[in-house]
């Protein structure tokens, strides 16, 4: 090595003597010369060969190259870019002003078709546009002002599977652009061009089995997991990228990558879910039924709530308080599992939806026994999360809430499930308050679906009933949601199962409430009956008077201080009122029917102890 060093400098610097010479010939040879020794890693030397030369005579080069009609374009062109990427490789020659100013003139290279440019050299304009940009952000702008966007976009289409370096190139160009744009900036101007970058890298993410696929996967996560992607995803007519995203998320799932990746797959996976519906997860758009995607999913989503639910843990109760670290890797795990949460609850409607619909070609009784188990071990899991959050004594938090949620949406659909452990916690559910609650009601609005469901046993009501603040709790919730919004009540689904828990309290063969909580029902039910003119709010609210009525009279509730003959009017009212608008009417829903049947069994039940009732009917 100690021989070959002269050698090579007197080449270099004989090199440098052409390159330094007044006549093009000279400079020339002396560029080819200087390929054939001048290492890339060689910054020193490069930095010679960039003073020696000059900028201008290089900017020359290629614009020659690019609109020279002679024979010796080809090699023109080959060797300005090949020399000008070569030189980027020192940051300080790639950030300089002269080295932007040929951005334009590459991208025109870029922009020429693969049978007239060879694959290098379009290969060396990719690196060199990826070396300018990465060491200016003047480079950013230049390449995004002179269209590199829409020229990229085409680049990537024209891409062929066996061009692996122009692939590599090209992805790592994109990935550069845009986590140095505003994404909001490119679906401005190029939504198009974008909608068709999305398609290639979803089918780059597919077919890869390299390092590549984890840069395709950042590129996806970036863009369709952006806030709004609505508009997006109305332009990609291909629908094949939403097969070549589950592929790709399958390959990585399936594979030992790190956690780092295996999340971002996830992340993916729950925007698609979002765009397309829980069904995504096993119905492929291009072939046939495939639950592969579905268990993966299910499986990591468990893993990484028990791995994240314990890590929030320790940053909660045994972590050092008041750190910025600590705060910033709280709201980040805070984050995570909320996507874990999201897939799972829309496996869990997954999972309902094919047995309401009889669906059961779609997930065989194997697959949906292992689906079954992991969700009762992730149920589990959360439930163990928020005991352990009852006994250091915290009801508040989004983390907390969103663990209710999930509960409630599985219990709905399998009352029997942990039951025991349900029951333990239920009134401390039911006292969660979010973030940014004063007091409880998002939680008990998450759990109103399993409290209807539970509630439908002896067993359900009991255990809401005995448990401290339970009804009341559900009596506040249903008072908050006619008293914001009683104008469309009759489109809150969270009226109705509030309502459902309630009758099925009533409808208990024992008296499970007292006179104090008759009272306050029967006040927001003749709210509620004022408030509305939607027949069906009014059969509900008639049927719950018409099943407390039952247990209580006329006098004993006019003797209680807070009620008055105004309240017991306004209820007789209402039940008159549905009573007739069943008589005439030919209404043959089951609901209607129900409920009517509710109203008139408890009249002939209760009658002969409201007197003032029969005027109201005209009895």
């Amino acid at each position: 090595m100690e021989s070959q060093q002269p050698e090579q400098t007197l080449n270099l610097d004989e090199c440098l003597k052409l390159l330094s010479g007044q006549r093009d010939e000279q400079r020339l040879a002396g560029l080819l010369l200087v390929t054939n020794f001048c290492k890339p890693e060689d910054h020193s030397s490069l930095y010679k060969v960039y003073n020696a030369i000059g900028s201008r005579f290089l900017h020359r080069l290629l614009t020659t190259a690019t609109i020279s009609s002679s024979h010796n374009k080809d090699a023109y062109l080959t060797l300005s870019v090949t020399v000008l990427a070569t030189l980027c490789r020192v940051p300080v020659i790639a950030s300089s002003e002269d080295m932007i100013s040929n951005i334009p003139l590459m991208l025109e290279v870029f922009s020429m078709s693969s049978s007239s440019v060879p694959s290098s050299v379009l290969e060396e304009c990719c690196e060199f546009l990826f070396l300018v940009l990465s060491a200016s952000e003047h480079g950013i702008m230049t390449f995004y002002e002179f269209g590199g966007i829409k020229i990229l976009a085409s680049r990537l289409s024209a891409l062929q599977d066996d061009d692996s370096c122009l692939v590599d190139m090209c992805i790592r160009l994109l990935q550069l652009i845009i986590s140095r744009i505003s994404l909001d900036t490119i679906k401005k101007d190029y939504l198009f061009e974008l909608s068709i970058i999305v398609v290639e890298v979803a089918r780059q993410f597919a077919i890869l089995h390299n390092l590549l696929k984890f840069e395709a996967l950042h590129i996806l996560n970036s863009v369709i997991c952006s806030t709004d992607s609505s508009e997006l995803v109305e332009t990609l007519e291909d629908s094949n990228w939403s097969h070549d995203i589950r592929v790709g998320i399958v390959a990585i799932l399936q594979n030992r990558v790190a956690a780092a990746e295996r999340f971002r797959a996830l992340i993916l996976a729950e925007s698609m879910v979002s765009i397309f519906g829980e069904d995504w997860l096993i119905v492929d758009q291009v072939s046939n039924t495939n639950d592969t995607c579905l268990l993966l999913v299910l499986e990591q989503s468990r893993v990484e709530i028990a791995v994240l639910l314990n890590d929030l843990a320790y940053l909660k109760y045994e972590a050092p308080q008041e750190s910025l670290a600590t705060t910033e890797a709280y709201s980040r795990k805070q984050r995570n599992v909320a996507v874990a949460y999201s897939l799972v609850e829309n496996i869990i409607n997954l999972i309902s939806n094919v047995g309401k619909n009889c669906m059961t070609d779609l997930l065989d009784e194997g697959t949906l026994t292992t689906l079954i188990l992991q969700l009762n071990e992730t149920i589990t899991v959360v439930l163990e999360y928020l005991e352990d959050a009852k006994e250091h004594g915290q009801r508040k938090g989004d983390d907390l809430l969103a663990s209710v949620r999930i509960i409630g949406c599985y219990i709905a659909e399998a009352p029997l499930a942990c039951s025991e452990k349900v029951g333990e916690l239920l009134g401390y559910m039911l006292s969660i308050e979010g973030a940014d609650e004063q007091i409880p009601f998002q939680s008990i609005c998450f759990l109103l679906p399993m409290l209807s469901e539970i509630t439908m046993k002896v067993e359900g009501c009991k255990a809401l009933a005995s448990c401290e603040g339970g009804f009341k709790a559900v009596l506040d919730c249903f008072r908050r949601l006619i008293g914001s919004k009683y104008c469309i009540i009759e489109e809150d689904i969270c009226v109705f199962l509030a309502c459902d828990t309630i009758m099925n309290l009533l409808l208990n063969k024992d008296k499970l409430l007292d006179e104090s909580a008759f009272v306050d029902l029967l006040k927001v039910l003749a709210y509620w009956s004022e408030n509305t003119n939607d027949m069906l709010s009014m059969m509900v609210a008639s049927s719950i008077c018409s099943l407390i009525f039952v247990y209580t009279s006329e006098e004993a509730l006019l003797n209680q201080p807070n009620f008055n003959d105004d309240t017991l009017s306004s209820l007789y009212q209402v039940i008159a009122r549905c009573m007739a608008s069943t008589e005439h009417d030919t209404n043959t829903d089951t609901i209607h029917m129900n409920l009517s049947e509710i109203i008139y069994a408890g009249f002939y039940q209760w009658a002969h102890r409201y007197p003032r009732i029969r005027e109201a009917i005209k009895i």
